[in-house]
């Protein structure tokens, strides 16, 4: 792993309700993407605010390459293409905007939004992120 410890990627939360938690990712400070992700009974998600490492792995149920959150007490947080937080279990859905898909919030352009993540990235083993606003 990189002991580079810059923060790369932040996750900007903008709201958390019954439907999900939908922030905007922020590359190097630079806005670029959005992002939903499932929020329990208690009306949490998985990240809580904080910094984490994030390193290069493999979505097997996608078939693609992505990267693994290391949050403790968790396994396999990955950042993956989905739209609403049922495509997700604790997992960070990558979409170019937000909107709604069968009444539910959502992100939108999921493919794109996911592709452009893994450019940013496509030269990095892992990254520091860090999550805010929540």
């Amino acid at each position: 792993m990189t002991t580079d410890s810059t923060i790369r990627l932040e996750i900007r939360t903008e709201r958390v309700a019954e439907d999900g938690c939908f922030s905007t990712l922020l590359w190097d400070g630079m806005p670029f993407a959005v992002s939903a992700e499932h929020t329990f009974e208690d009306g949490r998600p998985v990240l809580g605010a904080g910094e984490y490492w994030c390193t290069r792995d493999y979505y097997n149920k996608g078939g693609y390459e992505t990267f693994e959150i290391q949050v403790k007490g968790h396994d396999r947080v990955l950042f993956h293409i989905g739209n609403t937080e049922m495509d997700s279990r604790g997992c960070v859905l990558v979409g170019k905007s937000f909107g709604v898909l069968r009444g539910k919030g959502a992100v939108l352009d999921s493919k794109g939004g996911f592709a452009e993540f893994m450019a940013l990235t496509s030269a990095l083993p892992a990254f520091k992120m860090r999550v805010t606003n929540r």
